[in-house]
């Protein structure tokens, strides 16, 4: 990856249909005109894993080069019975043919892992939240040998640039996956009855399942950038075009335990056995989408961001347990964006921003629909933002952020069954965030944020959204002692946080914790770079995060990571 892109907010107009909290986007190495480059990377850590990984550039003519990165991680951590490996291998040709550029890439990954859902919670007083059990952090709840997931990927891509005319830019982007995935899980479905007594691993609707899928997808994208003067008015009009074909089957059978419990006394694990199918699913999503963008600048000090992009996305398909269930779906959106940007003087801007994004309601997997979700319309998510930045100097900034959140026909992860989700109505989200990057001085580097977010059901302030931490603090800093030597030193604060939506009084809380962090850095010389990171400093005991009231992750303890980076 030569780079991580980190979109906070809807982001319709830029990726179409999805989440509303933002998208994490990887920025793919490609292959320059550089003499050939040798890189490779190595690492272990104190719990066992380790992981090296190659980079190989080389030209092959005067306007043609060819990369090949590959990697092998070997997985492991502190808790029982984890492991897994994975491996990926990515060759990329390219070519320069003029006004045009050529690129054409495979991806191929193999991921098979243990699944681990973390540990369940247990009450506490009456009426109180439920809290994750202790003493228990590297217990397994699942069934060793039995809990693991797999996925093979083929990724093929191809894109092409040009440049029509002076200022005029257009790009095609080609994609096609074909994609073989496996996830089976037994985990903790309900509290555990006492410190030392029993946790249920099936509970009412929640029972262990294997959940086999395959899927191919197509995706072709198509932009112009057009740079534009009309008087004194500058204008960068982005104009696109996008067609996606999935086609996706998806299995499901239901295990029967041996024990429905463990007893945490003396734990025995279960074994499994697995039924019949309860879903057979074949479907087809579709989708057409066409987005328009311009930024008209006013002179030097006033932007403006307008955008629409519509989304056609149609789903169809049949489960083919018993009597054939046919279903089907069209939804048809548009999605806008406005923003203001002012730049008082050339280091400060002050931006405020409206946008819109939605998802359709058969999820992010897009392979099915219920019967009841069949009839509901898409969630739908409008994101209010007023925020500056100031460049105190070209390697300093601050950014400051006020942002609201809302969505309508909104969905979360049942609390009573976690394979299943609820519909809640409307939610709000408010916050602040503010954050400093740069160098404070040459040597000392800083980058650090503080996040205040307050997420609730509208209409009821009793009801609070899972998995959002009112406070979050989080700072790094890398001092630099000589060109050879340099020490990093971080924390991470964050306050307590519900593990899914409150809905009654006893919804499991995770605790708010503080984790310390270090690291060491030597570079030998231009050739050869070493590493030592050191994650929970003070080896405190806490829960990083869960996915739902008794799968909750708990953190790892002191750690250390070896790393070394060669190029050549």
């Amino acid at each position: 990856i030569e780079r991580v892109e980190i979109l906070k907010g809807p982001f319709a107009l830029i990726f179409g249909r999805g989440g509303s909290g933002g998208i994490i986007n990887r920025v793919q190495k490609t292959p320059s005109a550089d003499p050939l480059v040798l890189g490779g990377m190595a690492s272990v850590n104190t719990f066992g894993a380790w992981d090296v990984a190659a980079d190989i550039n080389t030209p092959i003519s005067g306007n043609a080069a060819f990369r090949l990165n590959a990697n092998y991680e070997s997985l492991d951590n502190h808790r029982n019975f984890f492991g897994g490996e994975r491996f990926a291998i990515n060759p990329y040709f390219a070519v320069d043919l003029g006004q045009w550029k050529l690129g054409l890439s495979y991806e191929y990954v193999n991921d098979d892992r243990v699944i681990d859902r973390g540990v369940p919670s247990i009450a506490t007083a009456a009426g109180q939240p439920n809290t994750p059990i202790t003493g228990y952090r590297d217990t397994f709840f699942g069934i060793p040998g039995v809990n693991r997931a797999g996925l093979e990927a083929h990724i093929v891509k191809a894109r092409l640039d040009g440049q029509l005319t002076e200022n005029l830019n257009w790009s095609t982007t080609l994609l096609y996956g074909d994609y073989d995935k496996f996830y089976t899980n037994v985990f903790a479905a309900a509290a555990a009855t006492g410190q030392t007594g029993t946790v249920a691993l099936a509970s009412g609707g929640t029972v262990p399942y294997t959940e086999p899928t395959q899927r191919k997808n197509f995706i072709a994208q198509s932009n112009l950038v057009w740079d534009v003067n009309l008087g004194s008015i500058g204008n960068k009009i982005l104009l696109g075009l996008e067609y996606g074909d999935q086609d996706t089957v998806n299995n499901r059978r239901n295990g029967v335990l041996s024990s429905n419990t463990l007893n945490l006394a003396n734990i025995v694990y279960p074994t499994v056995t697995f039924g019949a199918l309860v879903r057979n699913t074949q479907s087809n999503v579709r989708f057409v989408s066409a987005y328009a963008q311009d930024q008209i600048s006013f002179g030097e000090h006033v932007d403006v961001v307008v955008g629409l992009r519509y989304d056609r996305f149609e789903i169809k398909g049949s489960d083919l347990i018993g009597t054939p269930r046919p279903f089907a779906r069209t939804d048809e959106k548009v999605s806008p964006r406005i923003g203001l940007i002012v730049k008082p003087q050339e280091n400060i801007s002050i931006y405020s921003s409206y946008s819109q994004s939605f998802l359709p309601r058969s999820g992010e997997q897009f392979f099915t629909l219920t019967p009841t979700q069949q009839n509901l319309a898409p969630e739908k998510f409008t994101n209010y933002e007023l925020g500056a930045k100031w460049d105190i100097r070209p390697d300093l900034n601050v950014t400051l952020a006020l942002f609201q959140l809302d969505r309508t026909n909104a969905t979360t992860p049942d609390p009573a069954n976690v394979t299943a989700t609820i519909n809640i109505g409307e939610t709000r989200t408010k916050g602040i965030e503010l954050g400093l990057t740069g160098r404070i001085t040459p040597q000392w580097q800083m980058s650090g944020g503080y996040t205040y977010q307050d997420a609730q059901l509208r209409g009821n302030d009793f009801v609070r959204l899972g998995q959002v931490p009112k406070h979050q603090f989080a700072l790094w800093n890398r001092y630099d002692f000589n060109d050879s030597v340099g020490a990093g030193l971080g924390v991470v604060r964050q306050s307590s946080q519900f593990a899914a939506i409150r809905t009654s009084a006893t919804t499991t809380r995770l605790p708010a914790f503080t984790r310390v962090d270090a690291a060491l850095f030597f570079t030998a010389n231009e050739r050869l770079e070493l590493q030592i990171n050191v994650e929970n400093l003070l080896d405190k005991a806490y829960f990083s995060d869960s996915h739902n009231n008794n799968n909750i992750t708990p953190g790892a303890p002191i750690n250390a990571r070896f790393t070394a980076r060669m190029k050549f």
